[in-house]
């Protein structure tokens, strides 16, 4: 235990000397909250731990009258008929400026780098990235996008830097309405 505490602070350096030799991650230029607030289908992904296998991922924000973002992220585990799993992690807007850069927090007191770096003019279709390039999400307002859609998408996340041969696409069917 103890070689480990003595150990933990050299990891941690060097994982955060590893991120800053990265290009810096643009994000869009100004994000409207209130226009961004409501549910994201995840169309696509380099999945974190817990999306692995995600069925009818839906990521869902709301402005709290702090400032805060209350965020769902809802999906089934494995398969459509799969169990439902719920995460509450909550946003915290850490750019006023551009509303783009937010920190995640799934676990206090730790917010994960969270950067939207692509938003359509009709606020139908988004990227979110991190700084160290280990995960993205393409998300849209609806379950399926035009294929071309997907395919510039794809090309932006590539543009960033991301090896997208682990871009996933994440499982959508949904009943016709």
């Amino acid at each position: 235990m103890i070689r480990l505490s003595a150990l933990l602070p050299s990891l941690l350096l060097a994982v955060g000397c590893s991120a800053a030799r990265l290009p810096d991650m643009p994000t869009v230029a100004h994000v409207d909250l209130l226009r961004f607030m409501g549910p994201w289908y995840v169309i696509a992904n380099i999945p974190t731990f817990i999306e692995r296998d995600a069925h009818n991922a839906i990521e869902r924000y709301d402005l709290n009258p702090d400032g805060t973002i209350a965020t769902t992220f809802t999906f089934h585990a494995g398969s459509f008929e799969g169990p439902l799993k719920t995460w509450r992690p909550k946003g915290f807007v850490v750019d006023r400026q551009s509303n783009a850069l937010w920190g995640m927090q799934f676990i206090w007191p730790i917010k994960a780098d969270y950067r939207i770096v692509y938003v359509d003019a009709e606020y139908q279709q988004t990227i979110v990235a991190r700084q160290k390039r280990d995960n993205v999400w393409i998300m849209a307002r609806t379950p399926t996008i035009p294929e071309a859609d997907y395919q510039r998408l794809l090309a932006t996340v590539a543009a960033l830097g991301y090896d997208t041969a682990l871009v996933q696409r994440v499982p959508q069917r949904w009943p016709e309405k």
